[in-house]
């Protein structure tokens, strides 16, 4: 799941709307920006030289499944009806999950259902928005490793869940840490 924020001209509003309703995207909130404003110099063939314009501005923020926000996001660049001299950025988050607040069914849930044929995705969803490239990584290496080793790994060593072998290999490795800090060697190069 996608959540897309953008800001755009607001007569531009209703033909955004149009084409977004016909992908059957809903708009979950629309703010016209009271005091934000994009002021820009026109320069004209009047007498005066030039004139100012300003163009007003609303937010707008949608949610969809992964396969639709580049469409979304390709309708609200080429309609957002701001100049090109203005830098104007797109926002584009990643959702792990909507609930239904009648059934308390989760989104991602009823996607699955729906969609078997669809790529499955790592089972360990984390809680940390913003891991860096490498923490992800990891873990990603350690459940592809869970997953291979799962039936030895519980008869053998007691581990039944993804979570148990992620603690068990931290624990495992933090003696040797502790004991490499508290002894540190300390290696001089040859220099001749």
């Amino acid at each position: 799941m996608k959540k897309i924020e953008a800001i755009i001209n607001r007569k531009n509003y209703p033909t955004i709307r149009e084409k977004l309703d016909a992908l059957g995207i809903d708009i979950i909130d629309k703010r016209n920006l009271e005091d934000s404003r994009f002021v820009s110099q026109s320069k004209g063939s009047r007498v005066g030289g030039s004139a100012v314009r300003s163009t007003m501005l609303a937010k707008i923020e949608l949610a969809m499944s992964d396969k639709v926000a580049r469409e979304v996001v390709d309708i609200i660049s080429s309609n957002s009806g701001l100049p090109k001299s203005i830098p104007s950025k797109i926002f584009v988050f990643e959702m792990q999950e909507t609930i239904d607040v009648n059934t308390l069914k989760g989104e991602s849930e009823m996607e699955s259902a729906e969609e078997e044929e669809a790529p499955v995705a790592p089972r360990f969803v984390t809680k940390r928005n913003r891991l860096v490239p490498l923490q992800k990584r990891t873990l990603y290496k350690l459940e592809q490793y869970y997953d291979k080793h799962s039936e030895v790994l519980e008869s053998d060593y007691r581990i039944r869940s993804f979570s148990d072998f992620v603690n068990y290999c931290i624990m495992k490795y933090l003696p040797t840490l502790d004991k490499q800090l508290k002894n540190q060697t300390i290696l001089y190069e040859d220099v001749l």
